[in-house]
């Protein structure tokens, strides 16, 4: 089990649940501008905010934000370490360095004495596009042996500085390459680690990218916290996230939908159903969602899994393993609620009837009132 640190009372490591960050694209210092993403990262569940502090106007805009935000703010500095100090000054739950590229033992050392003082964690952030050139000379270019030594280089300075609350991120833009680093520094390091794909891309391209990446590495057991890394609004980075931890059976909450992908066996217009049964729970979806994040009654995941098989094949296996489900037959319908059959439909109350038995469920279970 790796360590555990404390990143503005969002605990990393340990058997705390896997946090979800993103970071701003806004212009820090335009306070206004940053909270306003702030808020709208926070709705769509981030758990952790990360901003960009590239001169001293953006360290002192960091104060008001950390004011004014619900999660935790993670201040990113690179190349000079006084915006390091000025930043958590300012309030910074948490800061993200990269020890080789700010300077002198010494700059590092004042930085680990103030984060010490402060009670803060250092992220130890190494990237694939800025490895330090004996690392790249050594390896022949850059390489997963080459991230890995990085990161491990730049952890035992601050540790001989006698600084531990550390959290560690070796990202590369190669998903493979990624996935060894990770390896790697997971098994020489007890520190917890923040996992992503960097650069992943346009948000079909990263989407993949980051659902072979991040998956695989959770998979394995892998990742404390993590960023799903897009070149879009980064509301969409937290989404994803969400999706990608709820498949995985890690963090489910809201609605999951199980769906054949049809085949000349089926005897209804299953697309038709399936696009109006998403459209018509999207409201207990929200619900269940909020519930999730309050801790709803009987537990902190609020979730229904729900099936919609197009015939007799695996429907009916498929709609007793979910929460609710049917299975449809010619122009007609099974429903099944908790491995039981209800009812036989036709195939336009099927939609209907799944959305009605969803609220009973969700009102039963959660006490989830939809009206």
């Amino acid at each position: 089990m790796k360590r555990q640190v404390n990143c503005g009372g969002v605990l990393i490591g340990g058997n705390a649940p896997i946090s979800i960050q993103s970071m701003t694209n806004t212009k820090t210092a335009d306070v206004s501008a940053t909270l306003r993403q702030i808020d709208e990262l926070t709705e769509a569940g981030c758990e952790i905010i990360r901003l960009a502090v590239p001169d001293m106007d953006a360290a002192a805009a960091l104060k008001q934000i950390k004011s004014r935000a619900r999660i935790p703010v993670v201040a990113d500095i690179h190349f000079d370490y006084r915006l390091a100090l000025a930043a958590m000054e300012s309030g910074a739950d948490k800061i993200r360095i990269n020890p080789g590229n700010i300077g002198d033992r010494e700059n590092v050392r004042k930085v680990a004495e103030m984060a010490k003082a402060c009670g803060i964690p250092i992220r130890v952030g190494v990237n694939s596009g800025s490895l330090e050139k004996d690392i790249l000379k050594q390896y022949g270019g850059v390489t997963a042996q080459g991230l890995a030594e990085s990161a491990l280089r730049n952890v035992r300075i601050l540790e001989e500085m006698d600084f531990e609350d550390i959290v560690i991120s070796l990202k590369s833009s190669n998903v493979q390459m990624n996935d060894a680093a990770y390896r790697i520094v997971h098994e020489k390091s007890d520190h917890p680690l923040h996992i992503g794909v960097t650069e992943a891309g346009t948000p079909a391209r990263g989407r993949t990218k980051s659902a072979a990446g991040i998956g695989a590495l959770l998979l394995a057991g892998i990742g404390d916290t993590m960023r799903v890394s897009l070149t879009a609004d980064p509301v969409q980075e937290v989404l994803f996230a969400r999706e990608l931890l709820d498949v995985l059976d890690i963090r489910k909450s809201g609605i999951e939908i199980v769906s054949c992908p049809t085949c000349g066996r089926t005897e209804v217009d299953l697309e038709k159903i399936i696009a109006q049964v998403e459209q018509g729970l999207e409201p207990l979806k929200r619900k269940l969602e909020a519930a999730a994040k309050a801790g709803a009654p009987g537990g902190e995941d609020a979730h229904l899994k729900i099936a919609v098989m197009g015939c007799v094949v695996n429907g009916p296996g498929e709609a007793r393993e979910a929460d609710i489900g049917v299975a449809c037959g010619k122009g007609k319908g099974v429903l099944i609620a908790g491995g039981e059959i209800l009812q036989q439909v036709s195939e336009e109350e099927i939609t209907g009837a799944l959305i009605r038995l969803a609220e009973k469920t969700a009102g039963e279970r959660y006490g989830i009132d939809i009206i």
